[in-house]
């Protein structure tokens, strides 16, 4: 009878470490951005213990960081623009593209005092962008058509001055650049403070609005089906909530994400010029890999074919499942 209960014993222990593993196997580790378009993708953690997995999120300064954390095994999810997804693809890394979670988040702006009024009265100007950014990719395509050439170094229509997102707004308002190419809320807040005025939202090149992309390792997209299929149900589920009802969505942003950092204004104007979205798809993706070779952004010397590696099956069967268009 002891032989018995102490096999029973067993067992059970047995189960509850393999079931304790199970669940630690449900962990999801997602690399983001912290910028207002980024939100819905953050509120993923939220709410992922009702979608049966838990979301460790770590904030990254800029895409091209999120790529370099994958690279090295740190992830499993990660958000960029389309840009560092492309680059890092090029670069080997193990990803996939499987949802875009933002259109639109880019505005060129010009120094108030200056009224600059289009792409060509920044011939002579200093122009601040974050290097290897979507706003480069943007700045460089409207230079070209416009017929204009950029460089770091003086002498060329518009001289670049690279710098990070946190950066370009002091600079402007410090008179060190002219104008800036700068992504939301940043370009918002600058209108609102008065420091800065919109030149134009750069959407008329051939990438048309960028669309934000999400990423999967691989590995995770295959080999963790089960558990790739709920973060993207959770992704769905955020992004909905998000679209349906803003102010939840300007409540986490401005408070949880920014530490009300940013006015109800500010947030309004970004989103205005960043819309949440789910879809994606291979021509955005290869549209942008021509412009960047064209451009010379990223510096590919074999830049990948969208259609290798753009995978939107989770995403419709989880659009599918919760009933979204």
């Amino acid at each position: 009878m002891k032989l018995k209960l102490i096999g029973k014993s067993v067992a059970l222990l047995a189960a509850l470490v393999m079931a304790g593993g199970a669940q630690a196997q449900e962990v999801v580790r997602l690399g983001n951005l912290k910028f207002a378009h980024y939100g819905a993708v953050s509120y993923i953690k939220e709410i992922a213990p009702k979608c049966g997995i838990k979301v460790e999120e770590h904030v990254f300064a800029k895409g091209l960081d999120v790529m370099q954390a994958i690279i090295a095994g740190e992830l499993d999810v990660g958000t960029t623009a389309s840009e560092a997804a492309i680059s890092g693809r090029a670069g080997n890394a193990p990803i996939v593209v499987v949802a875009g979670f933002a259109k639109g988040g880019a505005r060129l702006v010009g120094r108030t005092d200056l009224k600059l009024k289009s792409v060509k009265d920044l011939k002579g100007k200093k122009v601040g962008v974050t290097r290897g950014g979507i706003q480069e990719v943007l700045l460089l395509a409207e230079l070209q058509q416009n017929g204009m050439t950029a460089s770091e170094q003086p002498g060329k229509d518009v001289q670049l001055v690279f710098l990070a997102y946190a950066d370009l707004n002091q600079a402007l308002l410090g008179k060190n650049i002219d104008a800036m190419m700068q992504s939301e809320p940043q370009s918002s807040q600058a209108i609102n403070k008065g420091f800065g005025t919109e030149i134009l939202k750069p959407y008329d090149t051939p990438i048309g609005e960028p669309v934000r992309t999400m990423v999967m390792t691989e590995k995770f997209y295959k080999e963790r089906r089960p558990v790739a299929e709920k973060f993207m149900r959770c992704f769905v589920e955020a992004t909905k909530t998000f679209i349906e009802n803003p102010a939840t969505a300007e409540k986490y942003v401005r408070e949880v994400v920014f530490k009300n950092q940013i006015t109800k204004d500010d947030f309004e104007d970004a989103i205005g010029n960043s819309p949440y979205s789910y879809d994606i798809t291979p021509e955005h993706i290869q549209i942008t890999t021509d412009v960047m070779v064209k451009t010379g952004v990223g510096r590919m010397s074999k830049p990948p074919v969208a259609k290798d590696w753009v995978r939107t099956d989770l995403l419709e069967q989880a659009k599918k499942s919760l009933g979204v268009k």
